[in-house]
């Protein structure tokens, strides 16, 4: 029993018919994450057909292609917090005396730009930062409750977000970052999230990269500073 929630009902229905065909039922229910009363709205009709909720999974998510001296817009920064950050912790708060009444799982799609810093990404790292600031406060909080908070931090994965980033004017980029091919596919990722959350994992990455990347900024800040200047060097290229 799904509850799919985006703003673009068409292609939650197009979701929610794969996931029929699969054997599950899932509700469309059209939400902007970024408006506390629509996602409150959301939540009470979620309750009233399946009346529990047992698994919250966070995963409304943009981003923005810019360096801070080109962002002349700080709105645009207000616009990633919005949908990033805001609009997990409405949703967090508004499902938590339900998952409170099942011990239930909270999920949030953080990303491996919560970890460090990375060029023309501050907007988003700045609120992927904030996510994990939010969601290991909530999860001590928790403690003993039954609830228990999986946080997953991907990297580089197949989907539009790369495409549909907003740039310094913000429009959408329109960029696909070059080897998108060699991405790890959403099935794959989907995977890895469904296998933390059973186990009720704390943290969780996609890949190595995220992995070594975590123990290396410990022992190396500066290599990690090196190697996100080259990263986003080398995509700059393309």
């Amino acid at each position: 029993q799904l509850v799919l929630v985006a703003r673009d009902r068409s292609r939650l229905q197009e979701v929610a018919l794969a996931c029929e065909n699969l054997g599950a039922s899932a509700l469309v229910i059209p939400t902007d994450v970024t408006d506390p009363h629509a996602c409150s709205a959301m939540i009470q009709q979620a309750v009233s057909i399946y009346s529990r909720i047992d698994v919250l999974v966070n995963n409304a998510g943009m981003s923005m292609w810019s360096t801070v001296e080109d962002t002349h817009d700080v709105q645009l920064y207000q616009r990633v917090m919005a949908v990033n950050f805001f609009g997990s912790v409405y949703c967090t708060k508004l499902a938590l005396p339900f998952l409170k009444a099942t011990q239930g799982r909270i999920v949030a799609i953080s990303s491996v730009a919560s970890l460090t810093g990375v060029p023309a990404h501050s907007a988003y790292c700045a609120s992927k930062h904030a996510m994990n600031g939010f969601f290991e406060s909530l999860r001590i909080e928790l403690a003993g409750t039954g609830v228990t908070v999986t946080i997953v931090a991907p990297d580089f994965v197949q989907s539009e977000i790369h495409e549909r980033s907003i740039g310094a004017d913000g429009q959408p980029f329109g960029r696909i970052l070059d080897g998108h091919s060699r991405f790890l596919t959403a099935e794959e990722c989907a995977d890895t999230i469904i296998k933390a959350m059973t186990r009720r994992k704390r943290l969780v990455f996609t890949s190595w990269r995220g992995q070594w990347g975590r123990w290396i900024k410990l022992m190396s800040p500066q290599m990690i500073d090196w190697m996100a200047r080259k990263g986003m060097a080398d995509a700059d290229r393309h």
